[in-house]
């Protein structure tokens, strides 16, 4: 477990889990899901987004590609309503955009090897 036993207070386990292995999992694949994610930013670096929106784009890139059973559409919408809720203002349009480019080379590539 990584230590966040006042998450275990608030949220049922089966959210915890899906937490968790959103965090490790994007940890893991770093590599590979920062990779996508610069492929899709024009004249931006990684290091140049803000903690939000690339704590977004790491999970929902994670999810996009090593979870199978959540419909990209639904990772999309989820990275949109949390960009809206704690990201700048113009933030969902980004991580809109830059998850949608991940998705639609997905597509034509599948999913990426570890």
């Amino acid at each position: 477990m990584l230590g966040f036993d006042w998450i275990e207070k608030e949220a049922d386990s089966q959210t915890l889990d899906f937490a968790i292995k959103l965090i490790e999992g994007s940890m893991k694949y770093q590599k590979i899901i920062d990779s996508a994610i610069v492929s899709q930013l024009e004249h931006w670096d990684l290091d140049r987004l803000s903690f939000v929106d690339r704590a977004i784009l790491r999970f929902s890139t994670y999810s996009l590609y090593f979870q199978d059973d959540v419909p990209d559409t639904v990772v999309i919408n989820e990275a949109i309503d949390l960009a809206k809720q704690f990201g700048s203002d113009d933030s969902y349009r980004f991580v809109n955009g830059v998850l949608d480019g991940i998705r639609k080379g997905k597509i034509k590539k599948g999913s990426p090897s570890e």
